[in-house]
This record gives C-alpha cells, sequence and structure tokens, in this order.
C-alpha cells in the first residue's frame, strides 16, 4: 500500500501523550506515512513539533465543563480536512459525534479506557447527573461499533463490545541498555490526581525524607490537577518531593533511568479495574522495580514477572517500607530489575506491537475503499 495519509484528532489530551504522539505518530511517521496531527497545542502549552510528513493544526482543549466550543471547532475541522486524508483516528470518545453526520473517510476509534467507568470520578459533573452520563457513555460506544472501527487499549474492554476490535495494548518502546538501579531515587510518571493516588504518593516522600534523613527522594513527573495541585506545592515547599510537572516522553522515560522504584499507587476504581497501568511497563522496561497497589492485571503482572510489590490501596507507610526493603537489599533490587526487564522486553515492546498497530489501520484503510470502490 502506498503511503497512508492519516488526520489523527484529540480534545482531551495533551498533544504530547505517550501513546497518541510518542508511539502511534512515531511509527505511522518512521513508516513514511503523512500525519495530520490535530490537538489543543496552545491550550496546554505543548510545543508544535517539527517533524517530517507531520502537519500540525491547532485545537481548542476539552476540559471540566468547558467542551462544546472544542467539540464544534474538532467537528468543523474533520468536515473540512477528512477528505485529504485515507483515515481519521479519532482518541476521544465525543469526537465519534463529531464525524457522525459527515462524510468521512475510513475512521478509527482508539478507546483509551472506560468511558462509562471513568464518568465516577469527574469533579467537574454533578453526582446527579453522573447515572445519566454513563448510560450516554454506554450507547455511544455501541453506536460507535455499528458505524465505525475500534482499537482497543485493553483485552478487558472488549467485554463492553458486542463485536470482536484489534487490541492495541499500552506497550512501550523498550531501550536497548538501562542503568542499574541505584539508592537515591524514587519516581512517579504520570498524571497526578486523588484517584491516582495523588495525595498517598506526598505522604509516601513525606515518610521517605524523615525516615531515610532526606538520602530518598520521591520524584514526580507530570501534570497534577487543581485539586492536588495546592498540595503538591506544600509538599514541594517542605521539601518532602521534587515535582517536575509535565516532560516530554522522552525526558520522563530517561529520568527512569537509575531509579530505586517506581510507583503506582491507583486508587480502586472501576475505570482503573480493566487497564494496566502504563506506567508499570514503563518502569519494568527501565529495569526499575515497581512498587504498585493490587489492581487486577497490576498485580498479575508484579507477581508473575516477580519485579517488585503489591501493597494495600490508600496506605502509602507500606508503600514507604517496601521502598525501604529495596534500598537495604541490592540483591532484591537487582533480581527484580532484571526480571521486570526481561518480562517487558518479551512481552511488551512497542517496536513489536507497532506493525500490528499499522497492519490493523492498513486493513481499515482497505476495506473501507473496496466498499466505496467495489470490483465490477
Amino acid at each position: 500500500m502506498s503511503a497512508v495519509r492519516v488526520l489523527v484528532v484529540t480534545i482531551v489530551h495533551d498533544p504530547r501523550d505517550s501513546r497518541i504522539f510518542a508511539r502511534q505518530i512515531a511509527a505511522m511517521l518512521d513508516a513514511g506515512w503523512h500525519v495530520t496531527y490535530a490537538a489543543p497545542f496552545s491550550a496546554t502549552g505543548a510545543p508544535v513539533p517539527q517533524l517530517a510528513r507531520l502537519r500540525a493544526l491547532d485545537l481548542p482543549r476539552a476540559y471540566g465543563r468547558r467542551r462544546a466550543a472544542a467539540w464544534r471547532a474538532a467537528r468543523r475541522l474533520v468536515h473540512a480536512e477528512s477528505p485529504r486524508h485515507d483515515l481519521v483516528l479519532l482518541h476521544d470518545p465525543e469526537l465519534v459525534l463529531a464525524t457522525a453526520s459527515r462524510s468521512t473517510p475510513a475512521v478509527v476509534w482508539d478507546v483509551h479506557e472506560d468511558t462509562a467507568g471513568a464518568i465516577e470520578h469527574k469533579g467537574w459533573l454533578p453526582p446527579s447527573a453522573r447515572g445519566v452520563a454513563s448510560a450516554a457513555a454506554r450507547w455511544l460506544e455501541r453506536w460507535s461499533e455499528r458505524h465505525f472501527d475500534l482499537i482497543l487499549a485493553e483485552h478487558a474492554y472488549q467485554e463492553r463490545f458486542a463485536k470482536a476490535h484489534a487490541v492495541v495494548p499500552n506497550t512501550v518502546r523498550v531501550p536497548a541498555d538501562v542503568s542499574a538501579s541505584g539508592d537515591s531515587t524514587v519516581l512517579y510518571v504520570g498524571s497526578i490526581t486523588r484517584v491516582r493516588g495523588g495525595l498517598d504518593l506526598i505522604e509516601v516522600g513525606r515518610q521517605l525524607r524523615r525516615r531515610t534523613d532526606g538520602a530518598v527522594t520521591l520524584r514526580l513527573i507530570g501534570p497534577a490537577d487543581e485539586p492536588t495541585t495546592t498540595a503538591l506545592q506544600a509538599a514541594v515547599a517542605a521539601g518532602d518531593v521534587r515535582w517536575d510537572g509535565r516532560l516530554s516522553s522522552e525526558v520522563a522515560m530517561r529520568a527512569l533511568d537509575g531509579a530505586l522504584a517506581g510507583l503506582s499507587l491507583l486508587h480502586d476504581t472501576p475505570n482503573y479495574r480493566a487497564s494496566l497501568p502504563t506506567k508499570v511497563v514503563e518502569y519494568m522496561a527501565h529495569g526499575v522495580p515497581v512498587v504498585t497497589t493490587p489492581l487486577p492485571l497490576a498485580q498479575a503482572l508484579v507477581e508473575r514477572a516477580e519485579c517488585g510489590f503489591v501493597v494495600p490501596f490508600a496506605t502509602p507507610s507500606v508503600a514507604v517500607d517496601a521502598v525501604l526493603h529495596l534500598l537495604d537489599d541490592p540483591a532484591l533490587r537487582e533480581r527484580m530489575s532484571a526480571s521486570g526487564r526481561a518480562t517487558a522486553v518479551a512481552e511488551f515492546d512497542w517496536s513489536v506491537q507497532s506493525a500490528a498497530f499499522l497492519a490493523e489501520l492498513e486493513r481499515v484503510v482497505t476495506k473501507h475503499r473496496t466498499r466505496r470502490n467495489p470490483t465490477p
């Protein structure tokens, strides 16, 4: 197939999102495809990428209750741009309806999460409206699979759909070489919110500083929501944590090398229950022992790979105990590091999975072309 032209659209995600930009778009560009990337660059402060065969277009961001203007802008953009492309790749559920009444090329919705399950933790949505919103999300999923092709980020998501859909897991780029796990920095990489364990992380940082007399530092990399930001700023001022904010995927991954441990203290919510946190795999790929809460997929992987500790939900002191165990036992740390990395290389390397992702997009494009131009 000749070089495919893809329109990638998001109004919810930061343009630097690892799944969208560092993996999927990078794979398309590496294959010689042409990509138009429409995303909220200005609204997030993200730099506009300057890469061959990549054209970037700015969109407003859908955030909290301010979503209508971004949706209308995306709808206009898809209408104007889609005729120049072979495929439209959507990354937000609300964008499915932005293409509903348009004559578009092949359309794929990349399903990142349990849309309905995530609604209960949308602070901007009144509790009285969440039941209706959850039901609407389930309807949208059923409608979308009748009209478009879907890619799922987790095998468990398949249970929500009537048809079988391609699964492209959140695998990572496994580096060829990594530094040995060290003894002074603990890392967390990802968005920082209460349900992602933001307040637990702050308490871990406080206890680590006190119990090691400042020898071990908790470094947080990622954006924080408004309710968590105030607590984070106070923790930084107290010297309990280091907070870098959002960094590019490349810079964040380099920071993992040589870390004592990687934390994933997500809470027990329906959305997280069916997902494998990408950060767990990232830690493993970089040879960093994992400390995770017992979400089913994370617990199963960490225990099978013997690459870290599983701690109860919302128990910062137990997470600190696990970190100090690693600090006191370099041999254990080395074994967990090697075992996790070996599992990541064997099962979670994006350089392998990317071929399946591109093949699925090519299949959708070919199917769409055949339907529009049937053989006489």
